[in-house]
């Protein structure tokens, strides 16, 4: 079959963010040179690449919690200044705070700044049964699995209901089992909010389950290589004749050995 590849020039939606020409250094290492692409309103977008191509930096300077040194990112064609309660993210060691319950992580996402919401004990609620954490409210992080970790971490960063979820590979650290659950939860959550949502990952298999288009992205320094356009409906089998070629032609497009991550 005929695998699309390059920028998408077709899309009909409108841009979310956009990327020009990112450039960002730390003292002698160059991590991104030149970086531009641009996300649709809606889309779920799955940046891969080897370890040390920037994909972490890219995501924090779109959330703003990292400055650029050259080029622009805009939201919704503002210019990124800073972090804002448009963009929720997700990081990948779960971030919870341990003297907080399961209610009271969910709530800090609404508590900073003050919470506008008519009804904050009910978006807790609503959020604590949107990730599927019913019966355990009062739970504190040590008490939960590394699956339910993360999904406190999804819910606190939906909670002042972001336009964009930013999420730096949040599923790295849990079993295989548990991350095909989520997987699911997640696509479940997109389809429900319509968030837009920028997922860093260095596994192509988990890229190519997810994601509506997949940057790739090479190393030293830190540049697009390629994106791929994935014609494929959710749920996504993964035996299939047509997920099987996307993941190989990623993966040859990295020269990376026979599996799944790079």
């Amino acid at each position: 079959m005929a695998l699309s590849s390059g920028s998408s020039t077709s899309r009909e939606a409108r841009e979310k963010i956009t990327i020009q020409n990112v450039s960002r250094s730390y003292e002698s290492t160059q991590a991104l040179a030149d970086v531009s692409f641009s996300v649709a309103e809606g889309e779920f977008c799955c940046v891969v690449g080897p370890s040390g191509c920037g994909k972490t930096t890219l995501l924090r300077a779109i959330a703003g919690l990292d400055e650029p040194d050259g080029g622009s990112i805009l939201v919704g064609g503002d210019p990124v200044t800073g972090p804002g309660l448009d963009r929720g993210m997700v990081f990948q060691e779960y971030a919870l705070f341990p003297w907080r319950t399961v209610r009271g992580n969910i709530r800090f996402g609404l508590d900073r700044p003050a919470c506008d919401c008519p009804d904050c004990e009910a978006r807790v609620r609503e959020l604590i049964d949107l990730v599927g954490l019913d019966g355990f409210e009062d739970a504190y992080p040590k008490e939960l699995s590394g699956g339910m970790k993360q999904r406190v971490g999804i819910a606190r960063a939906l909670a002042p209901d972001p336009e964009i979820l930013l999420m730096d590979e949040p599923f790295g650290s849990v079993d295989a089992r548990t991350r095909d659950r989520l997987h699911a939860e997640l696509l479940d959550i997109w389809t429900q909010t319509g968030q837009t949502v920028v997922f860093v990952t260095h596994d192509i298999d988990e890229a190519v389950t997810l994601a509506d288009r997949v940057v790739v992205m090479d190393t030293d320094p830190g540049t697009v290589q390629s994106t791929f356009s994935i014609g494929l409906e959710h749920p996504r089998e993964r035996t299939s004749r047509e997920f099987v070629d996307y993941v190989a032609q990623i993966r040859d497009e990295l020269g990376s050995p026979a599996n799944n991550s790079v």
